[in-house]
């Protein structure tokens, strides 16, 4: 099956989409990660910093990811007039 240009477009902007939202779950999974125990020296709530700042704000993250997504997505839907019900 070939593709015509509209959805080829549309494909290209799913991936660009996908890929930087894949970009900023690396950053905050595995970066943040590394870095979160440098933060360990300073105790909040009875948690190291790090592993708080890591544990409750990497969570919010990837909730943010989620929403970013659904909405880029809806938005892409709209703009190339594909309907995403069958």
């Amino acid at each position: 099956m070939e593709l015509d240009e509209r959805q080829r477009a549309y494909w290209r902007s799913n991936l660009r989409l996908t890929f930087t939202l894949l970009g900023v779950w690396f950053g905050v999974t595995f970066v943040g990660g590394y870095f979160a125990s440098a933060l360990n020296t300073v105790s909040f709530l009875g948690f190291p910093l790090g592993f708080y700042l890591f544990a409750q704000g990497a969570l919010l993250v990837y909730l943010a990811i989620i929403v970013i997504y659904v909405l880029a997505m809806n938005r892409l839907d709209r703009r190339y007039r594909f309907n995403s019900r069958h």
